[in-house]
């Protein structure tokens, strides 16, 4: 059955790695722009990744479109890696490490212990690099120029809070939540709640509500199925 772009379509992407979330609806419009002469289409994604994730990332073409604040309020869930001894402003690998910590005394059983005490409802306080908008402007944008802003704690759910890996000082995760959540936030208060230090060194997004990952397209993969025999 051929896709019908402009009736609306729920198309589920694999996102690159470095790549943003635009980057991908921008390659997608222009693709079926230059390569099917579909020259005016809606598009959309639903719920941003971050360029230093992968995973799933929902996009909405046509009347479809007008689901995508639907799909925002699915619960999400993800894999990752948390390196301890070490922070970085931006919680992730976007910046510099910037204060190193000792794990000697970081154990196993401190590490399943701290991720227990996440589970449930909690507030958040999100990352000074984050799209939230304060007085007009991207909260990254003031971080990226050392300009220090207050943002408001939301509260959260944290459903799920698996650790599936520990070789220190990596720890690697499974983590179920609601919308609203930052990964990269989680990372700094797990960090501190070990009396330690923790960055996100790897991320990807494996559910949005009913939608998997693994029935997820590659993205050329996607633009070659559609091009004519």
């Amino acid at each position: 059955m051929p896709f019908q772009f402009a009736e609306g379509e729920i198309l589920l992407i694999n996102k690159p790695y470095t790549w943003t979330s635009f980057d991908v609806v921008n390659s997608f419009r222009m693709f079926l722009k230059s390569k099917l002469g579909i020259k005016k289409i809606k598009i959309g994604h639903a719920g941003t990744l971050d360029p230093l994730a992968t995973g799933l990332l929902i996009l909405c073409t046509g009347k479809f479109t007008k689901k995508i604040e639907e799909f925002k309020e699915f619960d999400k869930e993800y894999t990752g890696v948390f390196t301890l001894g070490a922070t970085t402003p931006s919680f992730d690998l976007e910046s510099e490490i910037d204060v190193r910590f000792d794990t000697g005394e970081v154990t196993e059983k401190i590490i399943i212990a701290a991720a227990e005490m996440f589970v449930g409802e909690q507030m958040q306080v999100p990352p000074q690099f984050s799209a939230i908008k304060i007085r007009g402007r991207r909260a990254y944008d003031y971080a990226r120029q050392d300009e220090e802003v207050k943002l408001a704690a939301k509260r959260i759910e944290i459903k799920a809070f698996e650790i599936t890996k520990i070789e220190i000082p990596e720890v690697h995760f499974r983590i179920a939540c609601s919308k609203g959540t930052y990964i990269r936030a989680m990372a700094r208060d797990f960090g501190l709640a070990l009396k330690n230090g923790a960055h996100l060194s790897a991320l990807c997004r494996t559910r949005i509500g009913p939608y998997h990952l693994r029935d997820a397209w590659e993205l050329d993969d996607l633009k070659t199925s559609l091009l004519p025999d």
